[in-house]
């Protein structure tokens, strides 16, 4: 517990707030979920998280473990973190799994935003040191106060534990997988511990849920359902309908869980639970990576290894972005291309629909990549 203290002042202290822009609730979103393995297709836990964010060039890398005691991991980064110390999403060799939304019904406002947005450090944090859910706990437990995050946190480890933190500057509330009663934990951006009322995303957290339901009670959740269905629905709760589903040429983008802020869908898959976490479990989990706007974007497995990651997914240009994520960036420039001003508000749906469109084009290669992985 000491070392966590250490440490955590260390890493903190070494982080720079981030500016966030006006009306942050558009643009640092997320939708994420967590799965048991009772509930999933292949008996291994599930950790999704549809990423939402200004930082628009993400990449993966793998980092090594720097000192005795550490763990090797892999992430998902902002392109422009060039020394990796934010990360989004991720897996370590230990088999533990970390990913997050934001949250804004938790804190006060009493605490400067200079003090802020610190997740990333803390996942990375994480990253390095977390065997289990309870190590988290343990970590949260240790972070100096204020804490300098309002986030849900979730997390899975090898056991099949599983658990979303919600968490503010000086407390959080864990939601054990255990007591979910159909073994699936959804979260957007609002905290269910927060103020009542407050927040945002509760019109996505609805969509996930209602796309969920079919499989729910059945076994039968898997990546694909999340790469391929949630974060490329258009399904919209209020209207109870997909909005793709009509002869419209344009569709307002709103209240979808991809938007145009979707930077990347990652799904962690864990292992067969075991009774003891091994060191090396992380190497079996994959890490299915959508970098870019998920229905123009080609889905990649991921490992905890150091040739784990397809060089197209790392930040490897001039510029320090991925390759992958830039020609999804080009594709989703068609689909947002109204001509007359707001065009990040309106979806050109043919760029979608048909078979010529980025859903039905890429979902076949998509489930081609799930299909090949699994007969290996």
């Amino acid at each position: 517990m000491k070392f966590f203290v250490r440490k955590a002042l260390h890493v903190l202290a070494a982080g720079i707030a981030v500016s966030l822009p006006a009306c942050v609730q558009e643009v640092s979103g997320c939708t994420a979920a967590i799965v048991s393995a009772r509930a999933s297709a292949s008996g291994r836990p599930l950790l999704w998280k549809n990423r939402d964010t200004s930082a628009i060039d993400n990449k993966v890398e793998y980092i090594a473990a720097a000192h005795p005691g550490e763990l090797a991991f892999v992430a998902l980064f902002n392109a422009s973190d060039r020394d990796c110390l934010e990360a989004w999403a991720g897996m370590n060799s230990a088999g533990f799994a970390v990913m997050n939304t934001a949250s804004y019904n938790l804190n006060d406002g009493k605490v400067p935003q200079k003090d802020m947005d610190r997740e990333g450090y803390v996942m990375t944090l994480a990253l390095k040191h977390c065997r289990s859910v309870d190590d988290f706990e343990s970590l949260l437990s240790s972070l100096p106060r204020p804490m300098g995050v309002e986030a849900n946190f979730g997390v899975m480890d090898a056991s099949g534990a599983g658990a979303f933190f919600e968490t503010g500057n000086d407390f959080f509330t864990r939601y054990d997988l255990a007591d979910a009663a159909d073994g699936v934990l959804v979260r957007t951006n609002y905290s269910h511990s927060g103020r009542p009322g407050e927040g945002f995303g509760q019109i996505r957290e609805r969509n996930a849920l209602e796309l969920l339901r079919p499989y729910m009670g059945h076994a039968s959740l898997s990546p694909s359902v999340f790469t391929e269905e949630l974060s490329c629905s258009f399904y919209h709760s209020l209207h109870g309908r997909d909005m793709l589903a009509s002869d419209a040429e344009w569709i307002v983008d709103q209240d979808f869980i991809p938007r145009f802020t979707t930077t990347a869908s990652v799904v962690i898959e864990g292992v067969v639970p075991a009774e003891r976490i091994m060191e090396d479990s992380g190497r079996d989990y994959v890490m299915w990576t959508a970098l870019g706007y998920p229905p123009c974007a080609e889905v990649v497995p991921v490992w905890c290894d150091p040739q784990g990651v397809d060089p197209e997914l790392r930040g490897l240009e001039e510029d320090g972005t991925s390759a992958m994520c830039n020609r999804a960036k080009a594709r989703k420039a068609e689909v947002f291309c109204a001509p007359d001003g707001n065009a990040s508000r309106y979806i050109y749906v043919p760029a979608l629909c048909g078979d010529k469109g980025y859903l039905s084009r890429f979902r076949r290669l998509n489930y081609e990549t799930y299909a090949k992985l699994r007969r290996h």
